[in-house]
C-alpha cells in the first residue's frame, strides 16, 4: 500500500454510507470523519426525499455540526454520501467548499438505490476544481453488507492498493 495521509469523510442518512466508509477505513486506515448537519433529516422516507429535493432546487447548504481537523494534512480524501436526486446531498455540498482541497486527491463513493453515481462526481469536480477527483464507486444500498470485494477492486483502480 502507498503511504499516504488519508481522510474518509462521509455523510450517511440511513447508515449504508457509514458501513461503506467503515469498510474503506479498515483497508485504507487514516482518519474517519462524519459530516453531520446541525438539523437532522426526517427519518420518514417521503419526508426526506421531499426535503432533499427542495434543498437541491434552492442550492441550499445546511449548517454543519462537525468540522474536520487538520484536513490540510491529508493527501487523499475519500468523500462518501448517499446519492440524492442524482447528486451529492446538500451537507456534502456544504462540507467541500469549507476547505481548500487544492492539490488533494479526492475519491468519491456513494450508496444508491439504482441511480449509481448520477452527476455527483461532476458536481464534486466543479466544487473542487483544483483537486484531482478519481473515478467514483457506487454501491447499491441492498448490497452494502456484501460490498467488500467491490470496494477492494475500486481501491486498486484508484491506485490506493498495490
Amino acid at each position: 500500500m502507498k503511504k499516504v495521509s488519508t481522510l474518509i469523510a462521509y455523510f450517511s442518512h440511513s447508515g449504508n454510507t457509514r458501513v461503506v466508509a467503515d469498510k474503506i477505513h479498515k483497508i485504507a486506515g487514516g482518519e474517519i470523519f462524519e459530516i453531520v448537519p446541525v438539523n437532522q433529516y426526517p427519518h420518514e422516507y417521503n419526508a426526506v426525499v421531499e426535503q432533499a429535493r427542495k434543498e437541491l432546487d434552492q442550492d441550499y447548504r445546511p449548517a454543519l455540526k462537525t468540522k474536520a481537523e487538520n484536513i490540510y494534512s491529508y493527501d487523499l480524501v475519500f468523500i462518501g454520501y448517499p446519492n440524492w436526486w442524482g447528486t451529492i446531498p446538500r451537507p456534502v455540498a456544504a462540507f467541500l467548499p469549507e476547505y481548500d482541497l487544492a492539490g488533494k486527491t479526492i475519491a468519491p463513493f456513494c450508496t444508491h438505490e439504482g441511480s449509481g453515481l448520477g452527476r455527483s462526481v461532476e458536481e464534486i469536480k466543479s466544487i473542487c476544481s483544483k483537486s484531482t477527483v478519481m473515478n467514483g464507486l457506487a454501491i447499491r444500498g441492498g448490497n452494502v453488507k456484501n460490498s467488500q470485494e467491490e470496494i477492494n477492486t475500486w481501491l486498486l483502480e484508484v491506485g490506493f492498493k498495490d
